[in-house]
């Protein structure tokens, strides 16, 4: 991600409370999902939480591209 985006994302975030907690959301998820891939084997619960984490943060970021879209516009 090129410098233009990230202050983008920076400013997104100060001034847009719904892309703010997109965000933090979606940073709190990228973590449990790392611990969850960082297991050897997982659980038939945790391959389900593994899947509905993914879920999450693919609408999450959706969303937030979306509000970067409308934001540039």
């Amino acid at each position: 991600m090129d410098e233009k985006e990230m202050q983008l994302i920076r400013q997104l975030r100060e001034e847009n409370p719904r892309f703010r907690k997109l965000y933090e959301e979606h940073v709190l998820l990228e973590k449990e999902l790392a611990r969850l891939n960082g297991k050897r084997f997982l659980t038939p619960e945790e391959e389900f939480e593994r899947k509905n984490i993914q879920k999450l943060k693919l609408a999450g970021k959706d969303e937030m591209e979306s509000i970067r879209k409308n934001y540039r516009q």
